[in-house]
């Protein structure tokens, strides 16, 4: 199956709706369109002036919003949540009066994201006028797209004009689906910003602000991230947990939401077609007319839900009201259940309907043996027994602080799990294996899948040491971790996971390196995703090449939420930014010297407050309230104090 090309896209988002178009603003086929709730309401859009198409460059306005501009006239696009805006404005910058015919052809094709992918689109179908300014375009299943347009046309969407010396004239086109309920837009959320003296910093962070704000999902009063655009415009668990924490400094409310509606839809019963187990957190969630080839609600995941325990925990210890977290325990004793469930390691196999690999890595050849052969059978990830050492750890922890009983067992089951992977996992090069077969074999290839393990706590600090070793010598390349080592026989930079480069999976290891002590390391990884960074106009894609020169991966989904949250994480690893607000603390012990210099991060946001942090090239650390006092971040009005290791 060919695979759509993504890359050169002009992508406005306001979830769940995206446009995307080519470089001209034209949508004439492939993948481009305007898509809602994973069904495409525009598939075809195409403006003439005078007869010909014009020709204009793009310039990206926000993660929403686009203009593409021609000599004299420009189209401006805004996405919305039930659909979008295309407005199409005539100037005359000449000193005589201007005649023009503006004409524009609209249809859709109601397909879905997953035909679409597959390359399988339905017919075109054009709009039909109602009355006045009003068209429509019905499908058999009931979807529903209407298309106002101002003002109305001389004939079928057609214009005919004359301009005096500087006047102008706009036609707009509101396209919205009509058959779903009403989606609730969230407000702005966040006042993040930096100011750095390395700038790339400050453009990565308020690009990555303004794309996580786009992704954004309301589901009743909670909000999540969708995973990413144009095909994963919806609830992943992973995706969103991840999300979650790296984006913490935005705030606890989106991870917040992110585990309450995860813990709504958390398995009761056994289903083989859906995979669901009582516990376990779905893997994606989908509207039931643009399910494709998995079911609408869909379990077949093996890490997320330790990782739902997980930022359960960061939001706690983030300011997450202690009642919301409290309401959730049952879903945290129902999700250690699960782990524990498993015979030996926290393991998948595949069922043959739904995903072949249920980690990170979910392509076919995402887990190879250092020789190249794909593994198969029962699989058990090493960072998968991460998530899960941490989950039941850091579960434990919650479960202390709110006097129920079973924390010990946990914590037993962990220092358990630690042994046992000790035994089972290291290679005898000095690194863990990307993975154990259900038959005791170690899938060797040198694999980024180990960064993850750093800062979970599982390893001890020599194996940390290790660890950080071979991601540096092994896995870095000038623009991030790669997926597979070079030296492995299956290598392909170009490939899904074999080779290439995920920001977010660099800047978890970046993370866990801070986290684990080894900050020339951690360093040097931040150089390598800013420079990544400015080789994508600061919208970091879902992947790229694990080459030298980044290679763009041409279907790639950009933005997608991980890779937008890189920025926030960014902060977080520079500061060496600790909160814990149950314990009344906030601890800053920020990576130094600092790779960008000098830098001020300005509304950091802990529980109901906002900080400004001021670093100073040396590591130097001065803390200034925001808006709100800092006194007043504590539930019980106790002053939560503030350390840095390097106080300035």
């Amino acid at each position: 199956m060919a695979q759509h090309q993504l890359h050169d896209r002009v992508t406005c988002v306001a979830a769940p709706a995206t446009w995307l178009s080519g470089p001209d603003g034209r949508m004439t086929g492939k993948a481009d369109g305007l898509y809602v709730e994973d069904r495409r309401a525009v598939a075809h859009l195409e403006v003439t002036i005078d007869g010909a198409a014009p020709a204009m460059t793009a310039q990206r306005t926000g993660a929403a919003s686009a203009v593409f501009a021609g000599v004299q006239d420009t189209r401006s696009r805004l996405a919305e949540p039930l659909g979008g805006t295309e407005t199409v404005t005539l100037s005359n910058d000449a000193g005589e009066p201007r005649s023009a015919v503006l004409a524009i052809t609209a249809a859709t094709d109601f397909a879905t994201t997953g035909a679409i992918r597959d390359g399988n689109p339905g017919s075109t179908v054009d709009f039909e006028p109602a009355d006045g300014g009003t068209w429509w375009a019905r499908s058999a299943d009931g979807m529903a797209v209407r298309l106002d347009v101002t003002p109305p046309p001389d004939g079928p969407l057609r214009w005919a004009v004359t301009l005096e010396p500087g006047e102008r004239f706009s036609v707009e086109l509101r396209f919205t689906r009509t058959d779903v309920a009403t989606i609730q837009r969230a407000k702005r959320f966040s006042t993040l910003r930096v100011a750095a003296a390395d700038p790339r910093l400050d453009v990565l962070v308020r690009t990555g602000v303004q794309d996580l704000d786009a992704l954004r999902r309301t589901d009743g009063a909670d909000v999540y991230y969708c995973a990413g655009s144009p095909w994963y415009l919806t609830l992943f668990g992973r995706d969103a947990l991840w999300s979650a924490r790296l984006g913490l400094p935005l705030g606890v409310d989106v991870a917040a939401g992110t585990v309450r509606a995860l813990g709504a839809r958390q398995g009761t019963a056994h289903h083989g077609d859906t995979e669901e187990e009582p516990g376990r957190i779905l893997h994606e969630l989908r509207p039931p007319d643009a399910a494709h080839r998995l079911p609408p609600v869909y379990y077949g995941t093996v890490d997320a839900t330790a990782l739902f325990v997980c930022t359960l925990a960061d939001a706690y210890r983030w300011g997450m009201r202690p009642d919301a977290v409290e309401a959730l325990l049952p879903n945290v004793e129902a999700a250690l259940e699960w782990l524990a469930g498993h015979e030996g390691f926290v393991a998948y196999r595949s069922t043959g309907t739904g995903l072949t690999n249920q980690g990170w890595k979910d392509s076919g050849d995402g887990v190879q043996f250092a020789d190249g052969r794909i593994a198969t059978g029962t699989l058990a990830l090493c960072e998968v027994q991460g998530y899960a050492y941490e989950a039941a750890v850091r579960g434990a922890d919650l479960l202390d602080a709110f006097g129920r009983a079973g924390g010990q067992r946990w914590r037993d089951w962990a220092a358990d799990l630690a042994e046992r992977f000790r035994a089972a996992f290291w290679c005898p090069g000095g690194y863990p294996a990307v993975a154990v077969t259900g038959d005791g074999e170690r899938v060797d290839g040198v694999a980024s899948n180990m960064g993850h393990l750093l800062g979970t706590g599982l390893l001890s600090a020599a194996e940390s040491a290790s660890v950080a070793g071979h991601l540096l010598a092994a896995l870095r390349s000038p623009f991030g971790l790669r997926t597979l080592a070079v030296t492995s026989a299956g290598y392909d930079a170009g490939s899904y996971h074999a080779g290439s480069v995920w920001p977010h999976d660099t800047v978890i290891a970046l993370l866990g390196l801070a986290r684990d002590g080894h900050r020339e390391e951690a360093a040097s990884l931040v150089g390598a995703l800013l420079a990544a960074a400015e080789r994508f106009d600061f919208r970091l894609p879902e992947l790229y090449g694990g080459d030298d020169d980044a290679t763009p991966y041409p279907a790639a989904c950009r933005p997608q939420a991980w890779a937008a949250a890189v920025g926030p994480a960014l902060l977080t690893a520079l500061l060496g930014l600790d909160v814990d607000v149950p314990a009344g603390r906030i601890t800053f012990d920020p990576i130094a010297p600092s790779p960008v210099g000098a830098f001020r991060v300005r509304g950091l946001k802990v529980a109901g407050g906002e900080l400004d942090v001021t670093v100073d090239a040396s590591g130097a650390v001065t803390v200034h309230n925001g808006p709100v006092d800092i006194r007043f971040l504590l539930a019980d009005g106790r002053p939560a104090p503030i350390s840095a290791a390097s106080a300035g």
